[in-house]
């Protein structure tokens, strides 16, 4: 049976895996509604669990290492009660070679070796060398559905990053390169990114510990 999560855990949990971001994008992530999630995010603040700080003209939420703690308090909890310790770990197992593939193709679309230069900047003037990425893009996609939903019929919060990740590749491939890698917006890496940490928030580990 797929469990729906608290509403505090979703806000603590969406500024984990946005990193950093304003209230609107936070309430989005998990489609919350604003004001309520401002209250949860000014409660936060006072409990010492995220601050609220300017960077670039821009304002945003953070988790503070308190906050951390009790977000990876509150997934353990939560994981304890779905029984499902064993199913996301199974899942994220799975995940480590397609993670590999991801970085792979990431690092290939920013960079063309030459005989001179093993660390020229790919300028995109190779169409079979940008096709092939795209490729290994595809291959990785086919590969995330089935394990997004395995995830999404344990927990509900874990529903759509293969159609996330399916709708950025779509982008790139229709010609819009910056929706392989690009920050700003919902693109391949982004995706792969947050479901990257939520994995390892929702098992305790870091990005460089086995399961």
């Amino acid at each position: 049976m797929t469990r729906d999560s608290p509403l505090g855990l979703l806000v603590l949990h969406a500024v984990r895996i946005t990193g950093f971001a304003d209230t609107a994008v936070i309430a989005r992530r998990y489609g919350l509604d604003a004001s309520t999630t401002k209250e949860v995010l000014l409660d936060a603040e006072a409990r010492g669990w995220v601050e609220h700080t300017a960077f670039a003209g821009d304002g945003g939420w953070s988790l503070t290492e308190p906050g951390r703690a009790e977000n990876e308090r509150l997934l353990a909890a939560e994981l304890t009660r779905a029984g499902a310790a064993d199913e996301v770990r199974d899942v994220y197992r799975a995940f480590l070679p397609l993670n590999a593939l991801l970085l792979q193709a990431c690092t290939d679309w920013q960079l063309r070796p030459t005989a001179g230069d093993r660390l020229a900047v790919n300028d995109h003037s190779d169409p079979t060398w940008d096709a092939g990425v795209l490729h290994e893009l595809a291959c990785v996609d086919r590969a995330l559905t089935p394990l997004a939903d395995r995830l999404g019929r344990v927990l509900t919060r874990f529903r759509g990053y293969d159609t996330r990740f399916t709708t950025a590749l779509a982008r790139a491939r229709a010609g819009d390169g910056s929706w392989v890698d690009r920050t700003g917006v919902d693109s391949c890496h982004r995706v792969w990114f947050e479901l990257h940490e939520d994995l390892i928030a929702t098992l305790g580990l870091d990005r460089h510990a086995q399961p």
